[in-house]
């Protein structure tokens, strides 16, 4: 099993390219599967999720083609609309298939999913939502058997107001509507830039969708969807967990690609931290030097302070100057991260949804554990800025989410290698 070894207390300085997000890469791979033309996406980030998700797709008869960021997906001769547990179990995206091919096929078996053991994300608003577009679905054997209801030939279309923000189930229902018959309304839609790149790519391959990015969505279902060309969108939380490296470790550094209105939140508690971030023609641009100033912050969804840069943030106030308080609201198991930061010599106080940081003037390497994809990425952070070396175990989580990590904290000066 792959480890990252880091020696700490070397400042970064030159240029980071920001990959396609992960987060709009996976629904949109699934949103091929709504025609019978082919799809290409571009800018698709090479990550084991992108992997896992092309391996699923593949398995229902979908022929894909990959080359230098280009993913190719022909899902005219799919034949097999079901998601077995072997592939989904690892991550939480595969529920996404569900939507496209109910809409398309009329039927689908997707296994409950899997992935990071951040807490719970139950599928029930899901279900509800896609009952009431006329689905009949079942729970067998940890499988999600869904067909249309007797009589009916497609999904029609459906007033939904979740119950809570589910940034999978506004994809699933987005994807699901634009083959339904008649209108569909998504009330409490989430408003993530991701959300909103699907929908640009279901309009280009002739969906007819109006208020994505609100919390408002309206989609007249057409006939048919057709094949198009798509550019990903950069990824937000790549991006952001640079910032953070470079705020951390000191330096100056040009994130290519990056997009700084989708990290305003973000932005914001590193300029009061003391980092200077400013938005350019090619990206963003982030200096830092000498010791930030502590952040309070409470995570909540789009566009407030993102529960996947909670981890990453989190370092800056172990290492800042004076105490701070992190609220997670998202999900109810993501101070995972704390015991290992503790290691390292952080001083974190956990109180229910709360941890309660007292700024350190350094930490130590030390060998520690990563517990999720976003914990793996707030170690790496620290042992940026620790003395000595610090060890990263498990660091498979870093591979799901992050394209090449290591190779691009190299080439703006950081001491870390990959050892087997």
């Amino acid at each position: 099993m792959d480890k990252l070894l880091i020696r700490g207390g070397r400042q970064l300085q030159g240029e980071v390219r920001i990959s396609g997000a992960k987060n709009a890469a996976l629904p949109e791979l699934c949103a091929a599967l709504l025609t019978d033309q082919p799809v290409t996406l571009r800018n698709v980030p090479r990550l084991q999720d992108v992997v896992t998700m092309v391996k699923l797709i593949q398995n229902m008869g979908v022929q894909v083609e990959r080359s230098d960021g280009n993913v190719t997906i022909d899902a005219s001769r799919l034949d097999a609309p079901e998601a077995p547990y072997e592939l989904v179990k690892t991550m939480r995206a595969s529920v996404l298939a569900l939507g496209p091919l109910l809409a398309r096929f009329g039927k689908a078996r997707v296994s409950l999913p899997g992935g990071c053991a951040i807490g719970s994300r139950p599928v029930d608003q899901h279900i509800k939502g896609l009952q009431q577009m006329g689905a009949v679905i079942e729970v067998e054997h940890g499988y999600m058997i869904a067909k249309l209801s007797q009589g009916r030939e497609r999904l029609h279309g459906a007033h939904i107001r979740t119950d809570m923000v589910t940034v999978t189930g506004t994809e699933n229902f987005l994807m699901a509507a634009s083959l339904a018959q008649g209108e569909t309304v998504l009330e409490n839609a989430a408003m993530e830039p991701e959300i909103a790149d699907l929908a640009e790519m279901l309009i280009a391959m002739g969906a007819k969708i109006e208020g994505h990015g609100s919390s408002r969505i309206h989609v007249q279902g057409v006939d048919r969807l057709h094949g198009t060309t798509h550019q990903v969108v950069p990824d937000r939380i790549e991006a952001g967990t640079f910032l953070c490296a470079v705020a951390a470790a000191g330096g100056e550094v040009l994130l290519r690609h990056g997009r700084a209105d989708h990290l305003e939140a973000v932005i914001d508690r590193l300029r009061d931290a003391g980092a200077t971030v400013q938005a350019v023609p090619e990206g963003i641009r982030v200096r830092s030097q000498g010791r930030l100033r502590a952040q309070s912050f409470r995570t909540t969804e789009y566009p407030g302070f993102p529960t996947d840069m909670q981890a990453q943030f989190m370092v800056l106030n172990v290492i800042g100057e004076g105490s701070s308080v992190v609220t997670e609201t998202i999900f109810e198991n993501r101070f995972m991260h704390v015991n290992e930061m503790v290691r390292l010599g952080a001083k974190i106080q956990v109180d229910g949804k709360s941890a309660i940081i007292e700024g350190v003037a350094r930490l130590s390497g030390a060998t520690v554990m990563a517990t999720d994809l976003r914990a793996s990425a707030s170690l790496v952070i620290a042992g940026l800025v620790a003395e000595g070396e610090t060890q990263i175990d498990r660091i498979y989580h870093l591979d799901r989410g992050y394209d090449r990590m290591e190779e691009k904290l190299r080439a703006i000066g950081a001491d870390i290698e990959r050892v087997k």
